[in-house]
Parts: structure tokens; C-alpha cells; sequence
């Protein structure tokens, strides 16, 4: 059950990788450094009027403009779209939060993400080949069976974690990256956000959304996995197997611009013009 699990929640790491390899097969072309222009004029801009400022991309698609930059942000889109990149901001400058409508956006996104349908076949097909959850059945009929299941529960989980409980209790379900700093400091701060997240106004507080998200999507999960083993010691390993997954991708969104950088590729999608009319919060 534990190797299961754990091949069929490394999917999405397993897809960047392939592109990554795939497009380091190609010769690239050589990038000419540019200094961050974008990100220090979002600094230095003021906040009037109540508006804020959006937190810098981890990685400008301007960086690179070489084969399957699409295809990477593609994949990558996902892991980005749940990370804080905060800059140093100036005295009074205040960072874009999200709103309850933002939340529930930020949960439809992820929960309709190409990257999600494709998971969720992955694990389907790897339950369809351990027969989890015998009373689905092989076959087609079996498989579809499999995905729906797996599917829903991606959403489920979703919609505790990205909008449910942060509503509820007023916090951002983004990651914040330390960004600078020691390679160990910024791999305990990654590992921290599984106990410690942000609230709306910025201030630190206990991650609700990770505990009673995880562990309500676990509760509802058992209404669609018919075979699942019930009682708490099953539950505390499923709670604990999703925790550990979430924590791993959290110390990947810390290092990913590194990681996009090394390899000179763009590990995020195209930018949209945003609006600076977001919740503000101190950061």
C-alpha cells in the first residue's frame, strides 16, 4: 500500500522530469543574464488608494525562449500557482492576500488542471494493476470506476485545503518561499509550512487547512473506496502518507527556481496582467 502510494503521488514530479530531460536532450541556446527589472519595479511601486502588490513570479517566462516552454509550463503551472514569492518590500508596501472568491478560483484551477486529469489516470491505472478496491473490477468499466474515484478525491482535498477551511479560518493556502538564506534553513522553513501557514493579514498561525483538510477529504474518501480498510490506525496513515506528500512538494516550490534556473527552463506559465485590488496583508 505505502509504495502504491507513493509511485502514484510522485506523478507530477515523474512529468516534470520527463520534460526536463527532454528538453536538455536539445542544445539551448544561450540566455544572457538580465537583471530582475520586473521585480524591482513591483517593489518600488506604492500602495495607495488600498491596493496592494502581487508577489513576484518565481521565474519570468522572459528567461528562456527555447523548444517545449509550453509543455514545462504546463506542468509546472500547478506547483507555482500555490507559492508566495514575497521580495524585500519597502516600508508600507503591502502584499496581495487572497479573497474568498480567490480561494474558490485558486481551488476550480487546480481541480480542473490538465496535470490533475492526467494524475488521476496514472493512479487509476496503477490500482487497476494491484486490483485496489476489487469490487470496481478490471476492465474498462473497472478503470473508470478507479479514476472517478481518484479524481474526487483530488477535489475533495482540494476544496478543503484550498478554500474550505482557509475561508473558515481566514488563511492563505499559498506557500510562502524563504527564497535566500542556507540550503538547511530553507529546507526546515519548507518543512515548517505543514505546521505553520499565513493567515490573510499576514501574521503566522497553525495550518488548519493541512490537518482537517487532509483529514476530512480521508473521512469522505470512504464513501467511494468501498475496500478501503476503516478504524483509526488506517486513517492516521492515509492523514500522514497526504502530509508527508504535501510537505515534499513545498520543499520543491522552495528550491524550484533553482531547479529552473540550472536547467534553464520555464517552470511556469505565461503571466496575466494582474490586478493589485486583492486583499491587502503586511507581510
Amino acid at each position: 500500500m505505502g509504495m502504491r502510494m507513493l509511485m502514484a503521488r510522485c506523478f507530477h514530479l515523474a512529468l516534470a522530469a520527463l520534460a526536463v530531460g527532454a528538453a536538455c536532450a536539445q542544445e539551448l541556446p544561450a540566455v544572457p543574464q538580465q537583471a530582475p527589472a520586473a521585480p524591482m519595479q513591483e517593489e518600488t511601486m506604492k500602495n495607495v488608494a488600498g491596493q496592494c502588490l502581487q508577489p513576484a513570479p518565481m521565474v519570468r517566462m522572459k528567461d528562456y525562449d527555447g523548444p517545449f516552454k509550453k509543455l514545462v509550463g504546463t506542468f509546472a503551472r500547478p506547483l507555482e500557482r500555490k507559492t508566495v514569492h514575497p521580495p524585500h518590500y519597502k516600508p508600507g508596501v503591502k502584499l496581495c492576500t487572497l479573497g474568498v472568491k480567490d480561494k474558490f478560483v485558486l481551488f476550480v484551477r487546480d481541480s480542473f488542471d490538465p496535470v490533475t486529469f492526467l494524475g488521476s489516470g496514472f493512479n487509476a491505472g496503477i490500482d487497476q494493476a494491484e486490483d485496489t478496491d476489487p469490487r470496481y473490477g478490471q476492465g474498462a468499466e473497472g478503470y473508470g470506476r478507479r479514476f472517478g474515484a481518484d479524481y474526487g478525491g483530488q477535489a475533495t482535498s482540494r476544496f478543503f485545503k484550498d478554500f474550505a477551511y482557509p475561508s473558515i479560518f481566514s488563511e492563505d493556502p499559498r506557500y510562502y518561499r524563504l527564497a535566500h538564506g542556507s540550503a538547511g534553513r530553507r529546507l526546515l522553513h519548507a518543512m515548517e509550512h505543514a505546521v505553520v501557514a499565513h493567515r490573510d493579514n499576514g501574521n503566522r498561525m497553525f495550518n488548519f487547512s493541512e490537518w482537517l483538510g487532509t483529514t476530512s477529504a480521508v473521512v469522505v474518501s470512504n464513501s467511494y473506496h468501498p475496500d478501503n480498510k476503516r478504524g483509526f490506525s488506517p486513517a492516521v496513515q492515509r492523514v500522514s502518507s497526504s502530509i508527508l506528500q504535501d510537505t515534499g512538494f513545498d520543499v520543491l516550490r522552495e528550491f524550484w527556481p533553482e531547479i529552473s534556473r540550472k536547467f534553464k527552463l520555464p517552470f511556469r506559465g505565461e503571466a496575466k496582467p494582474v490586478s493589485g485590488n486583492s486583499n491587502p496583508a503586511t507581510q
